[in-house]
Parts: structure tokens; sequence; C-alpha cells
């Protein structure tokens, strides 16, 4: 550890004002790494659909219900896991957040019918929605001021780098072998992540400063040294004086209740638009007559339209303001949309479509996490990304669902396509009816 300063400075300025340190940069790759990890764990049960539909010949109604179980499971651990991770500490929360996961992928795999299977997946969704809530919370209060919004936009990139990475992966060595490999491929990885995480994930030294604790100075000294900073020889009179307590009546005060509702609302929209696709690609793209290891390269492409479009957005935030920003991408990403729902005569056609529609899609996604991290104050991020993901992510389980029952009530694709593409407009009104943060609240 770094001897301290002789001077008493608050923490969370040498973080947010000194140029990012090799360790900081080590620990938002981490969380870049964990969100890739999520990423795949996610769309691993649309890698395993065919397969899974045709061994146990399940209809479109019953599929869209299991592919939605780890929506369902994200919602409850975001909602669940992201105040925890403001009352306990982001890093036990993600380790614990992570050993549910890899657990509950193990089980997947073992899996003996449907609803045995919707349960194991609700238990990993448990997991990764507390990951989400956890890592963006640890990646807003690592980075530093000047590149808060691009780490937050490059963590969020992980997403589809997992699925990309994974999806290769699966689609040329494990799917051919049967689905149930997809999910051990996922708990191997996941159980391997728990040590590293352990080693190189410091706590948040933000969080540390919202609690009165007797060895709160070595703690803060800790996590400063887990940084690459120097430690500080006292902790600002004011820190650790109050312990701030992030609940709901907190994200519902009159300085925050604005920001929560619609974010909540937007973030929900556009959820159901992201995940139909997502999801129902590589079950489409079977249906259309091609292989299940063939539909894996058609997600592959969605993933990489949605990692390049994620890049470019975190670009732009450098120049540009996220609310415009968004609005533009939003309304982008319900034309692409549709304009998959039109289908094509060939398999690299409906690459093409679905990775464009991936482009925008996942780039509104990832444009609402620097959002919510500026939305919400230190002693409330965690707790407030975890609610606006938690009851958002219903939008995510809904999603899927609807699109199942459209399908068997006998819409075509186009048809539900533009059904589904609603969410992102809808999302899009929402975000253009947020106000400006002010800089005080962030």
């Amino acid at each position: 550890m770094h001897p301290p300063s002789p001077e008493a400075v608050d923490p969370r300025s040498i973080v947010a004002q000194a140029p990012m340190r090799p360790r900081q940069i080590l620990a938002i790759a981490m969380c870049v790494l964990l969100n890739a990890l999520d990423g795949f764990d996610v769309l691993a049960i649309s890698f395993a659909s065919p397969g899974i539909a045709a061994d146990w010949g399940i209809d479109r109604a019953a599929l869209g219900v299991v592919l939605s179980m780890e929506l369902i499971g994200m919602a409850a651990g975001s909602f669940v896991l992201g105040p925890l991770a403001d009352r306990i500490g982001r890093k036990p929360t993600a380790l614990a957040s992570l050993a549910l996961m890899a657990a509950g992928m193990f089980g997947a795999a073992q899996a003996q019918g449907i609803w045995q299977l919707a349960t194991l997946r609700l238990a990993t969704g448990l997991g990764i929605g507390g990951m989400l809530a956890c890592t963006n919370a640890m990646v807003a209060e690592y980075a530093n001021a000047r590149w808060r919004k691009v780490a937050i936009s490059v963590m969020a990139s992980g997403y589809p780098v997992g699925a990309i990475a994974g999806g290769a992966f699966v689609s040329a060595f494990v799917l051919d072998e049967g689905w149930r490999h997809v999910f051990s491929f996922g708990a191997i990885v996941s159980a391997a992540m728990l040590p590293l995480v352990f080693l190189l994930v410091p706590e948040s030294v933000e969080f540390l400063l919202q609690r009165a604790r007797p060895d709160g100075l070595r703690r803060v000294n800790r996590a400063l040294a887990g940084l690459g900073h120097d430690g500080v020889a006292a902790l600002p009179p004011a820190v650790g004086s109050a312990q701030a307590k992030a609940s709901l009546a907190r994200l519902f005060a009159a300085d925050l209740r604005r920001s929560t509702v619609l974010l909540t609302l937007a973030y929900f929209c556009h959820v159901m638009t992201f995940y139909y696709i997502l999801k129902w690609i590589p079950k489409i793209v079977v249906d259309m007559g091609y292989a299940p290891s063939s539909a894996g390269g058609v997600l592959v492409f969605a993933n990489v339209g949605g990692l390049l479009g994620s890049l470019l957005l975190g670009a732009l935030t450098l120049r540009l303001g996220l609310r415009p920003l968004m609005i533009g991408v939003l309304a982008l990403a319900s034309a692409l949309v549709i304009n998959f729902g039109r289908g094509a005569v060939d398999l690299s056609g409906l690459s093409w479509a679905a990775a464009s529609a991936g482009f925008f899609t996942n780039a509104g996604m990832v444009a609402f996490y620097p959002l919510i991290a500026q939305s919400f104050p230190a002693e409330a991020r965690a707790g407030g990304t975890g609610f606006v993901i938690g009851v958002g992510r219903g939008g995510a389980a809904l999603g899927p669902v609807v699109a199942g029952f459209l399908f068997t009530g006998g819409l075509g694709l186009l048809a539900v396509s533009a059904a589904m593409a609603l969410g992102s407009l809808l999302a899009l009104c929402a975000i253009a009816a947020l106000r400006e943060v002010p800089t005080s609240s962030r």
C-alpha cells in the first residue's frame, strides 16, 4: 500500500480528478469481463433453444416463457441485490451474484424437464441482475470524472462481446455436441471468474465513505491502493458522520422522483424491443430451414452489430449530450427492428438485418447505463440502478413472451417485429421528457 499523503484529502476527489491509473483500468476491465459473462449467460438459452424445442417438443408459446425466465430473475436480482450492494458493499454482492450464476448454469446443464430448466434459469437470472447493478455502480466509482461516461459505455459493451465470443465458440465447438454443453461452458467460465474478482477488484471508495466504521480509514486506503492511488492521512470531517441510507423512499424523493419514473419506463419499454431480437433470432432462423449452428451465427452477427453500436456511442458521448444522442438511437432502433421483420431471401441478408438492428438496439441499451449512473447520488447509485434495471427488466421478460404469443396467434414476422418495435419509440418519448440532472445530485 502507498504511504498516506500528509494532508487530509477527500478520497473521492483523488479518484475523480487524478489521471487514470493502471489499477483503475484493470478494475474496470474486470467489470467489462463480468458484463461479458452476463452477455453469454443471458443468451445461452437462445443458443440452446432450438435443441431444447426439438428434444422436448415444446411449442413457441412455452418456449417464449422459458426464454424469459432468467429475465424475470434478472429483474428480481437487480431489485433485491442492487440495494444490498449499497448496504454491504459492491464487491461481496458481486461475488455472491457470480457464485449464483455459476450454480444456475451448472444446474441447467443437468435439467431433466422444462420446468426444472425454467427454475434454474430463474436462479441464474437472479445472479445476473445483481451483477448488472453492481458493475454499473463500480465502474462509475472506479473511473475518474473525465472518463466516467466512456468507461460505463465500455463496460456495457462487454455484454455483446460476451455474446459474440461465447456465441462463436459455442457455434463452432459446443452446439453440435448438444445444447447441455452450452450451459456447462457457462458454468465453468463463471466459476473461474470468482478468484479473479476476489483478487483484482477492490471495494468502491465512494461506498466505503458512506459507512461509519472504526476501521474506515484503513478500508478507504486499501481501496485507494487497489486503484493505484496513495492513501490519505484522515477522512474528511463530514464523511462517516451520517450514514446515508439508500431506500425506495429516497428514489422517490422530490429531487429523484421524475428521473426514477422516466428512466424506469424508458428502460422497460426499450428492453422489450432489445430482447425480442436477441431471444427470438435463433428460433426464427431455424424455422426458416437453417441449421442451429447457422442460427447461432446470425445471433453472433446481431451482437457484432451491437458491439459496434456500443463502442460508437461511447465515443460520441465525449462530444454529444446523452439525451439527444439516445433519442436518435432509439428512433433508428425501432426502424431497424421493423426492417428485420421484412425477412430476407438468404442467410447473409438475415445476418445483415440482424446486425443493423443489433447496432441500434444495443447502442440504446448502452446509453442507459451512464444516464442511470449520473442520475443518482453515490448513496443511492446501486439501489437506483437496481430499481431501474429491476423493474425495467420486467419489459425484458415480457418481450419474448409477448412475441411468442403473437407468433402462436398467427401473426407473421413483419407484424410481430412492428409490434415489438413500439417499445423503443415509447422509450424515446420518456427520455425526451427527462430533465437534465443537476450537477449536485450526481
